[in-house]
């Protein structure tokens, strides 16, 4: 059956904040003041370094972790008051690629995809729609395939492919090219790209490498858990001056 697109999530966070640690003196900031407003259907790099709070901004906005203050709204949803049934409905609207694929090792490549729909009742075929996700990220004949099998660009597509089965509004990538090479790294970013036009999602990506970060629409710097940069792409800056931003570690 097709897969329908979802429109993509539209997001507000205000005044949120995540600390951990037990002591004041081993609390570490991971995010500190973030106030940020993201449109449906865009396609936003978080930069900065080790630390700065990149996936913990993610984990907050796909609500796997909770802020100690602000508030964060999906399409209106203030996702820091749900809880249970609710919760785990929101969830299941996110999807999530991370740069070591968590792949089941003993899983196929088909299995892998649908793994997270299994425990639910869908309206449609589970199996169909994972050979069709397959189909969409290249790997046609592949379906049968073992992780061991196959390479880490393969792998990743098949990540993507899970993370898709449920048609998700928000797609959430985490280094998702980190342990890839230059070349499998660009077609990732391709295929990332054509599946936001053709599913219509909102895409945040977490990312320390300048040129994915470039060839998004907006770029976002952390440091310290705290924006110090926020730069939106279709005003048209030089390409040099894209690049000194997005690779600025501090």
């Amino acid at each position: 059956m097709p897969i329908s697109p979802s429109p993509g999530a539209a997001l507000d966070l205000t005044g949120v904040c995540k600390r951990y640690g037990s002591s004041r003196e081993q609390r570490i900031t991971a995010a500190h003041e973030v106030s940020l407003t993201i449109e449906p259907g865009s396609v936003i790099a978080l930069t900065g370094p080790s630390g700065s709070g990149k996936s913990t901004l993610l984990h907050l906005v796909g609500a796997i972790e909770r802020p100690d203050s602000g508030t964060i709204t999906s399409d209106g949803t203030e996702l820091t008051a749900l809880h249970g049934a609710a919760l785990a409905a929101y969830r299941r609207t996110v999807g999530f690629v991370f740069q070591r694929y968590n792949l089941l090792p003993a899983l196929t490549a088909l299995d892998n995809v649908i793994a997270p729909v299994l425990p639910y009742r869908t309206g449609w075929d589970k199996r169909d729609r994972g050979r069709q996700l397959l189909a969409a990220v290249g790997l046609v004949g592949r379906e049968r395939s073992l992780p061991s099998r196959m390479s880490g660009g393969e792998q990743q597509r098949v990540a993507m492919a899970r993370a898709l089965v449920n048609t998700p509004s928000l797609l959430l990538a985490d280094e998702p090219t980190g342990n890839l090479d230059s070349q499998n790294a660009s077609e990732i970013l391709d295929l990332l790209l054509r599946l936001r036009e053709s599913n219509q999602m909102t895409i945040i990506i977490a990312t320390h490498d300048a040129q994915v970060a470039s060839r998004c629409e907006r770029i976002i710097r952390l440091r310290d858990g705290a924006v110090v940069d926020d730069l939106d792409l279709q005003d048209g800056y030089p390409a040099e001056e894209v690049l000194r931003r997005a690779s600025q570690l501090g």
